[in-house]
């Protein structure tokens, strides 16, 4: 961690510099949920990075701007650290491309590289994300319920469990509750989550009081939502299983963990990668 870019004061970029992306190993944390290396991962899946200061010179030097969408395979062996991703875009400031594909081309390249597998990007102008807006995740609202909790208390597994008097249902369960801290800097991270599931049906005020454990605990969104998909896997033994968290946008950059064991509707915004 000392060696993260991540809390440490920075001198910003004026020339593109795609060494200033940080690799981080995605398995060390997995070992700590029973993964071990070389083992065949129980999801597939994707982290979504939302980039929504993108910019860049043409080749007269006029300045464009867009947003860009970029998909992360969850079997890459390494994650790309936030703030290193954001230091690498803003070294695209002032350099110059012959068009919008250029632009492209290179950052797959070089995302790629870092990752250790190929990812796959889209950039739009801002004016389309503008149209589209962002829809409200739907499933079964969990912060309805009226409970009493202690919300210092660490997020504990064994909350986990279903209602062994029904048989197998399919259900969407939903919660804007969670949050975690940046491992590094302390800084909190807020998200909204949503769990499909076949299987028994899970205890909603159990889940819900193991989500908003998670208000203390210092992580990356990636293990966060490996971390409830593995629990939840285990504890209550779905048939079926899907994770995915949005979180909110930060030093303008948002990322989107989704982690599945079956094939099961993708998030919107990364459906068009799987067609």
């Amino acid at each position: 961690m000392a060696t993260l870019p991540l809390g440490q004061s920075t001198q910003y970029p004026d020339q593109y510099d795609p060494t200033l992306l940080f690799p981080i190993p995605r398995i060390e944390n997995r070992k700590k949920l029973g993964i071990k290396e070389n083992q065949a991962l129980p999801f597939v899946g994707v982290d979504i990075w939302n980039a929504f200061e993108l910019s860049w010179l043409n080749k007269k030097g006029k300045p464009q701007i867009a947003v860009a969408e970029f998909q992360i395979p969850a079997d890459s062996p390494n994650m790309i650290e936030s703030k290193s991703f954001k230091l690498y875009l803003n070294s695209l400031n002032s350099a110059r491309f012959e068009d919008e594909n250029e632009v492209k081309e290179r950052l797959i390249t070089d995302l790629s590289t870092v990752a250790g597998s190929k990812i796959t990007t889209r950039i739009n102008p801002t004016e389309a994300i503008s149209k589209k807006g962002m829809q409200e995740m739907g499933g079964i609202l969990m912060d309805r319920l009226d409970i009493e909790i202690d919300p210092n208390l660490p997020a504990d597994p064994s909350l986990l469990d279903v209602n062994e008097s029904f048989g197998p249902i399919e259900q969407c369960l939903v919660s804007h509750l969670l949050k975690s801290n940046c491992p590094v800097t302390g800084q909190p991270d807020w998200a909204s989550v949503q769990i499909r599931y076949q299987g028994r049906p899970i205890l909603e005020e159990g889940l819900l009081r193991y989500l908003i454990g998670f208000r203390q605990l210092g992580e990356f969104h990636e293990h966060c939502v490996e971390t409830i998909f593995t629990d939840i896997k285990r504890q209550c033994k779905p048939e079926k299983l899907s994770v995915y968290a949005r979180y909110t946008r930060r030093g303008g950059l948002d990322i989107n963990p989704f982690r599945t064991d079956h094939n099961s509707p993708w998030p919107e915004n990364i459906r068009h990668a799987r067609q």
